[in-house]
């Protein structure tokens, strides 16, 4: 049996499982508190969800995706082939559990209470990047763009402004843009477009992957290692946690976090806990097209998608699909995404463009917050899971208040809303 690190950390030895967004900025908070840390992933860090995102922090969404008005409007959005929700009837069966609970979740005090706790979480999640990034001198990877959420109906314009005045009771201020001054702010899409609700203190990143990979730069340089593993089994003892490998090797560590999204319900299992954790499969397209570049990130109200300029070209995403970890990508996802944009940028409908597809697996509980957490009867083993679509946005508000836990430090915010026993 081996150890993970070396003990040259004053703190001691620590695993952090899953080298995703969340897992890189945690593992790297926890350098910074003097922990010796061992990365661990079965695929390269970031090409998980972490790879796919719009790139957008989105803190103004703060509502659960479990709602009264997103009950309501389920049925036609399920119906609609090219609505942004998706239920493959063949995993119907399996997402019955879960789907009853997101019902339950949509309950006026339920949601009161997740939309308090995703408030608090995306107050601060732009400074705790800013934090993050200065430390190891990649501000430049934040970029303050703006952003715009579109309407093509002229009929929903009262949509908009309640939308407007519903956010600035959250301290989010807006600006309703019509005609020329929204020309003005996004030329190639004016003419399709009745209105938009502009946020001016919107931020992106220049490319998610490409910031994943500066943590994990960042990370090693820092002395931390990356192992390429998968863990098939975790068992808390006296002292230490140890970890098996699928290949049957073993390695133990003083301490460890779950970082593992959409998969760390597995691996909760194997200490003891249950959580309803789905597999909410997302996509997206690419497109490398430098004469179609935005100059904000967009957000369709009525078409319920995000089109996004990154470094990598146009990223295009959305479409929420209850599908698991093992089904293969449906063509019905990809296209609907291809129809929506392309609905809003003519030139999209272009088939000599060169276009990627992408579908990766968001880890989405039912009440829409995260686990960041400590395991209630093991002290060593902790948790920061399931953003559901704000894994980007707080990753490293996520890091700061695991490692907080793990340091035994009062987080910056109140941590109940997030424990792992709430079910």
């Amino acid at each position: 049996m081996a150890n993970l690190s070396s003990p040259a950390a004053s703190r001691g030895r620590l695993a952090v499982l899953g080298a995703g967004v969340v897992g890189l900025c945690t593992a790297l908070e926890a350098q910074r508190h003097g922990y010796a840390v061992t990365l661990i992933d079965r695929n390269p860090p970031g090409t998980g969800a972490s790879f796919g995102n719009a790139g957008y922090l989105a803190t103004e969404l703060i509502d659960p995706l479990a709602t009264p008005a997103t009950l309501a409007s389920a049925p036609a959005m399920w119906l609609d082939p090219n609505g942004p929700l998706s239920l493959p009837l063949r995993y119907l069966p399996r997402a019955l559990p879960w789907l009853t609970r997101f019902i339950r979740a949509a309950a006026p005090a339920a949601v009161a209470h997740s939309r308090a706790a995703l408030t608090a979480l995306n107050r601060a999640a732009v400074p705790a990047w800013q934090r993050c990034l200065d430390d190891i001198g990649a501000t430049e990877q934040l970029v303050r763009s703006g952003y715009l959420l579109v309407w093509e109906s002229p009929d929903k314009l009262e949509a908009a402004r309640a939308h407007a005045r519903s956010l600035a009771q959250q301290g989010i201020p807006t600006e309703l843009l019509q005609g020329e001054a929204l020309a003005a702010k996004e030329p190639a899409l004016a003419e399709r477009l009745s209105h938009a609700l502009f946020f001016p203190n919107a931020c992106r990143v220049r490319d998610p992957y490409q910031l994943s990979l500066c943590l994990l730069a960042a990370f090693e340089a820092r002395g931390g290692q990356l192992l390429r593993q998968e863990i098939r089994n975790i068992t808390p003892q006296a002292g230490r946690i140890q970890l098996e490998t699928a290949d049957g090797a073993s390695f133990h560590a003083e301490q460890a976090i779950i970082c593992t999204g959409a998969w760390s319900k597995a691996l909760l299992q194997q200490v003891g806990l249950t959580v309803p954790l789905e597999a909410e499969r997302g996509y997206h397209l690419t497109i490398e097209a430098d004469h179609l570049t935005l100059n904000h990130p967009i957000g369709s109200a009525e078409r319920r998608f995000v089109m996004s300029p990154l470094d990598s070209g146009l990223r295009v995403v959305g479409i929420t699909e209850i599908g698991g970890l093992s089904l293969p990508p449906l063509a019905r996802g990809f296209a609907a995404l291809r129809h929506h944009s392309s609905q809003l940028l003519r030139h999209l409908a272009d088939p000599s463009l060169k276009i990627s597809e992408w579908m990766g697996h968001r880890p989405t509980l039912p009440d829409s917050l995260p686990v960041i957490d400590r395991h209630p009867s093991h002290p060593r083993l902790l948790f920061a899971f399931g953003n559901q679509h704000l894994g980007l946005t707080q990753a490293a508000v996520s890091a700061e208040l695991v490692v907080s836990l793990l340091r035994g430090q009062p987080p910056a915010i109140d941590p109940a809303p997030f424990r792992v026993d709430r079910f």
